[in-house]
């Protein structure tokens, strides 16, 4: 088995609000990634004393434990189970009703001898590679797919849209949440490799277009983590000093990347 995982935060004077880890239990059997890309709340509060970055680490040391120890538990229960016990811890001190609460967006992978679990919560991407080379995305694509016009002004998404039906979902503190996660399960010979990745690192194709989701498969397998990363950033550079920004709220985004040769 190969692992190699980057996270970069994009502004080296801000936290990085991702979280990242593969879980290798000592019995040799299994293990697990998971992937938190932390929503960075607007100005006006959150209702919530404690930081994004507080919130990643406390929902991804859960799930990390929940995913190796309670194997008796699909992984939206184990998410469902994590998200409530991350709201717990501060349920006496903040307002968890805050439409800005902190949140993330979320890919969790299992596997053991016989099968590869997988879980994806709004725009975290997660790749799975056959033996034969066929890369399958798998995405949550609400937001991707909500108009434009929609995303105007952050009233509006805080008030129709954010964990909303009709919207999207992420992961906060409502542990319902969880059963909206894209997901499912695969016999463990069909997969050969698999990447998570945050969406400031998906940026490479979902917003420069440098290649498909097999091409930065390929990428990954042959130069790196680290070589998507620094890419990325590049990239960013380039569009800023051309001024087009493709769209982009941030020039640079906090980015995260989980390789796994199975």
């Amino acid at each position: 088995m190969r692992t190699d995982l980057v996270s970069e935060p994009g502004d080296a004077t801000r936290p990085n609000e991702d979280f990242a880890g593969v879980g290798l239990p000592a019995s040799g059997q299994g293990g697990c990634v998971i992937l938190l890309d932390g929503v960075t709340p607007p100005r006006g509060g959150s209702g919530c004393l404690h930081s994004v970055p507080w919130f990643t680490a406390r929902l991804g040391g859960a799930l990390t434990e929940l995913t190796l120890s309670a194997r008796d538990l699909t992984l939206p229960e184990v998410l469902a189970r994590a998200i409530g016990r991350t709201a717990d811890a501060h349920a006496d001190t903040c307002d968890l009703s805050h439409p800005r609460t902190p949140q993330a967006t979320a890919a969790v992978v299992r596997w053991s001898a016989d099968t590869v679990e997988y879980l994806v919560l709004s725009d975290a991407v997660l790749l799975l590679r056959a033996p034969d080379g066929t890369v399958t995305p798998v995405l949550d694509d609400r937001l991707a797919r909500l108009p434009r016009a929609s995303l105007a002004t952050d009233a509006f998404i805080d008030a129709h849209l954010r964990n909303k039906e009709g919207g999207f979902f992420t992961a906060a503190a409502d542990p319902s949440v969880a059963s909206r996660a894209v997901g499912g399960t695969l016999p463990r010979h069909e997969i050969g490799a698999l990447a998570a990745l945050s969406d400031g690192a998906a940026r490479w194709t979902e917003t420069f277009r440098e290649g498909d989701w097999t091409a930065l498969f390929d990428l990954l397998a042959k130069a790196g983590t680290r070589t998507l990363v620094d890419r990325v950033r590049q990239l960013e550079t380039a569009d800023r000093e051309d001024r087009t920004f493709l769209g982009r709220a941030k020039t640079h985004d906090d980015a995260t990347v989980v390789f796994v040769e199975l």
